[in-house]
């Protein structure tokens, strides 16, 4: 895009710009999924806002590529209103469409300016679609890097929610395991497990793993890891919840656990821990 074609938007766009805010409102609000008095505010806020800025980048004599210095006030502006659409919850064609909703108010305008010169109408329908094609398409991507951060963070929170370390008695801790145990949660279940040795002192962990599914070899190992772990920082571990098919499944791959004391049941493990620690309940089994 020339300079004469970059000004010549810009002068629509200044010329007819309370026209053009409308009609663009217009059609960006019948596109608002969530429609309230303050969703509709904010966005005749932010379309006051990006008109200028367009405009200003225009007059720089700025081209189709908006990676160049003349777009950067707005290429912040569109970063902003699109992680803060993440967080809103709107979807990528939502947020995109805050550009896309200008395209044919523009268009309408250029047909009017250039009636009496198609040539010139087509060459500049096209290069103001290619603008709007690449803004619309920036939206998109930061929206889509800012969910995946979005994301991440919420998994971080799940693995950290789903990894409890729980103090059963003074000097016992248990972690009790729920779901597939991979590299990454293993990571969070030795972090926290460790922290909580540490600030409790513990002696014995126990690691309950009733409801983990299925233990394969990398699973194993992952345990193996946790509990070599807790016994670098002191505490020794129980492995409860050993089904008799994970029995089998753990002999069948030829893990070592000998050194390691496995219960059925979190119960059995626990007064195990008890008499460890020189504490004394009685089991639940022989209350009668």
């Amino acid at each position: 895009m020339s300079n004469d074609k970059s000004t010549q938007l810009a002068l629509i766009i200044t010329q007819f710009e309370h026209e053009l805010l409308e009609v663009w409102l217009s059609g960006l609000m019948t596109r608002m999924i969530r429609r309230d008095k303050n969703a509709e505010a904010e966005l005749r806020q932010q379309a006051t806002r990006f008109l200028p800025l367009l405009v200003r980048a225009l007059e720089r004599g700025a081209t189709t590529d908006i990676e160049g210095a003349a777009w950067d006030d707005t290429r912040h502006m569109l970063t902003e209103i699109s992680q803060a659409r993440v967080r809103q919850g709107f979807s990528s064609i939502e947020t995109a469409s805050f550009i896309f909703a200008l395209k044919e108010p523009l268009f309408a305008y250029l047909r009017t300016a250039l009636a009496d010169n198609p040539i010139r109408l087509v060459e500049e329908t096209a290069t103001t679609s290619a603008l709007f094609d690449r803004l619309g398409l920036f939206t998109i991507e930061v929206y889509q890097k800012a969910r995946e951060q979005v994301i991440l963070r919420q998994q971080q929170e799940l693995l950290e929610l789903s990894t409890p370390v729980v103090q059963l008695w003074d000097g016992v801790l248990a972690l009790p395991l729920i779901g597939t145990l991979d590299s990454a949660r293993t990571q969070v279940v030795m972090e926290n497990l460790l922290q909580k040795i540490v600030d409790t002192g513990a002696s014995i962990a126990i690691i309950d793993i009733t409801g983990v599914p299925t233990v394969d070899t990398l699973v194993a190992q992952h345990l193996l890891k946790t509990i070599a772990a807790a016994r670098l920082m002191g505490a020794d571990c129980i492995i409860s919840g050993i089904r008799p098919q994970i029995a089998q499944t753990i002999v069948h791959l030829g893990v070592n656990l000998e050194d390691v004391v496995t219960k059925a049941t979190l119960a059995d493990a626990f007064v195990v821990a008890l008499k460890r620690t020189g504490s004394t309940i009685t089991h639940p089994h022989n209350a009668r």
